[in-house]
């Protein structure tokens, strides 16, 4: 019994440091957008976005020192010996009501032990993170119908912009862009003019870890190696040996830039069947280190009409040598508008269709184009727009 003490004891300093040591710079949006009064709640995201942080930032604004909220993480070697329903069971008695679980999937059966706690303490509400290579209720049956899932993103060019100049910008939604976007450019301009900070954004500014005083690009390749390694052969219980053709794979993919991919070519490339490539991409997608973009009306498991990294920030690391200004705008477009909206491969004339009805040409402002009344351009290098050609940073403003 002293024991139990004594470790629920850590367990609690552990937490009053993290949580009086955690410093939020941007208030995340997504704290306002959960309903916190669901008893189970999912937060996926790719590695590095800054789940663990946004665990901690909300014990500390909701919470402070009560020790009715309890964040922990399955990182612990004490809970290789040590079931989930047991500690969440010594957590109650000891006053407890939230439970935050960081990396559950780390846990051995913690599907399984999460519906267990849900079931015997209805008085215990769980928060946990996992992975975007996760699918709850999918691959997760007895979660199906009790967890509420959201996703925390990377920075947006809003929440960079605001964190870099100590602003409190709005999100706008897509339809208000497309409106009022004169408009909405006329009260940000007064106070910062975001052209000055748009390429740091591209360059480094998706991961919150560029706050810290390491080398971004070295730290974002390991992160890289790390959804792969971890998220991806852990997760998807693929054996190590098969590590290197997946890496090798994503920088074919890179090193190709945002194109149809030549499956039997890669398949050649890295010694495995087409029908293997095709998963290895689909893992890379839902890792978030590509996108697949598709005509409207297809989807995996049919070949993709071009293969883009999931981020900006990604093709200055993994192949800077060759990163062409277009691609990094259409990159940048896509991400952003990622949260939200379905985007499909454009007709000729245009680089997307968005939610299926509006055609988006996104160039730079040198670009010489013949007007057309029915597609929105989305334009680099232009601080004020007018009709239908719209700054293509504002798009960074949807959440």
């Amino acid at each position: 019994m002293r024991k139990i003490q004594k470790r629920m004891e850590v367990f609690y300093q552990t937490h009053a440091y993290l949580v009086e040591h955690t410093n939020a710079p941007v208030h995340r949006t997504l704290m306002d957008e959960i309903d916190w009064n669901h008893r189970l709640i999912g937060i996926k995201g790719t590695r590095g976005v800054g789940k663990t942080t946004f665990l901690l930032q909300y014990a500390k604004e909701y919470f402070g020192k009560d020790r009715s909220c309890l964040y922990v993480n399955m990182n612990n070697f004490y809970f290789q010996n040590a079931s989930l329903i047991d500690f969440a069971g010594e957590f109650i008695k000891r006053g407890g009501k939230v439970l935050l679980i960081d990396q559950v999937f780390k846990h051995p059966n913690w599907s399984h032990e999460l519906r267990m706690c849900y079931d015997r303490y209805p008085e215990l509400k769980i928060v946990f993170t996992g992975s975007s290579v996760m699918r709850l209720k999918e691959e997760n049956p007895e979660l199906k119908d009790i967890v509420k899932s959201y996703n925390l993103r990377g920075f947006s060019f809003r929440e960079f912009l605001n964190l870099q100049t100590n602003n409190n910008f709005p999100i706008y939604t897509l339809d208000d862009i497309l409106q009022k976007h004169e408009s909405i450019v006329k009260e940000i301009l007064p106070k910062v003019h975001p052209l000055n900070y748009f390429q740091d954004y591209l360059h480094h500014g998706f991961y919150p870890f560029f706050l810290e005083k390491r080398n971004f690009s070295e730290n974002l390749l390991k992160t890289m190696n790390m959804m792969i390694e971890v998220d991806i052969l852990l997760i998807k219980q693929i054996e190590l040996k098969y590590l290197s053709k997946i890496k090798k794979l994503l920088y074919l993919l890179a090193v190709d830039g945002p194109s149809a991919p030549n499956v039997s070519q890669l398949a050649t490339d890295i010694q495995t069947s087409r029908a293997t490539v095709m998963n290895y991409i689909k893992y890379l997608a839902d890792s978030r280190l590509i996108n697949m973009v598709y005509p409207q009306g297809e989807s995996f498991p049919k070949k993709p009409c071009k293969i883009m990294m999931h981020n900006t920030n990604l093709m200055y690391s993994i192949y800077p040598v060759k990163v062409e200004e277009q691609d990094v705008l259409e990159t940048f477009f896509l991400n952003t508008m990622y949260k939200g909206h379905k985007l499909y491969k454009g007709d000729k004339g245009t680089s997307f269709l968005v939610d299926g009805k509006i055609p988006f040409r996104i160039c730079d402002k040198g670009n010489k184009i013949k007007n057309n009344p029915n597609i929105v351009y989305a334009m680099h290098h232009i601080e004020v727009g007018h009709d239908n050609q719209i700054p293509l940073w504002l798009f960074g403003f949807v959440y």
